[in-house]
């Protein structure tokens, strides 16, 4: 296994929260409200107005899109400790993803007004507010990068970058991660056809680049990935799933 870039990159527990100090949080705490979500619940829908800003106290929300054919793309995969929702400066903003509970979840909710209050009133938290949406904003620009400009093999490297970033454990044969992919699973992250994904995981399975260990993904040559996808090699906060 090539470890040069590798250990770089295992294993980011790295949140978007992080954008924020501890008193910033707990200002931002204080104005939320819980919702409490079960698993394949709608958080929100794509078109529903963009009023609210979602704080995932427990459990895991995916975000998906949706193009003109009905094909559904995954986005992002957030999890406890993150931000989610789309604020933007217009009254009659929209969302423009849909957000499902991925098993069940407590989430705090700050309304958009009670937030515009709060950055009004602390001129720190307004500067750490912008920090997050920089990252989002970045974070969301380097996925549609991904998924234009590489072609499926270029998105498929990168998502299996971003799952060692996310879920990856460094052991002796490479980075394991710990969270189980279906190939359907990993098939939407990329909008290509599963039988694609199979294709391509298993000419890599083949050349040594990734294996499996009972139903998990096992990278053993992640800068074989990299330059595959002519990474980048962004932050953690930036290439997570």
């Amino acid at each position: 296994m090539n470890t040069n870039r590798s250990t770089e990159y295992a294993g980011s527990n790295a949140v978007n929260s992080s954008c924020f100090s501890p008193e910033s949080m707990d200002k931002l705490k204080s104005i939320m409200y819980e919702l409490k979500v079960e698993a394949g619940s709608c958080v929100y829908w794509e078109g529903d107005l963009a009023d609210k800003l979602y704080y995932i106290k427990k459990g895991k929300v995916k975000c998906t899109k949706t193009n003109e054919d009905g094909k559904e793309f995954v986005l992002y995969l957030f999890r406890e400790g993150d931000f989610m929702g789309q604020l933007d400066p217009y009254s009659d903003s929209r969302q423009s993803f849909t957000a499902n509970a991925t098993e069940s979840c407590l989430i705090g909710v700050i309304q958009k007004s009670d937030l515009e209050a709060l950055l009004w009133q602390q001129g720190d938290l307004a500067l750490e507010f912008m920090k997050w949406m920089g990252l989002m904003h970045r974070t969301t620009q380097t996925k549609f990068r991904d998924l234009m400009l590489y072609g499926k093999p270029g998105a498929l490297c990168s998502t299996m970058i971003r799952l060692a970033n996310t879920f990856g454990k460094m052991t002796p044969e490479g980075i394991l991660i710990t969270e189980k992919m279906t190939n359907t699973d990993l098939a939407d992250y990329i909008g290509a056809a599963r039988e694609s994904v199979n294709r391509m995981l298993g000419d890599w399975k083949r050349e040594g680049i990734i294996d499996q260990r009972d139903g998990h993904l096992l990278i053993k040559n992640l800068a074989h990935l990299q330059d595959l996808c002519h990474c980048e090699l962004c932050p953690k906060d930036i290439c997570r799933l």
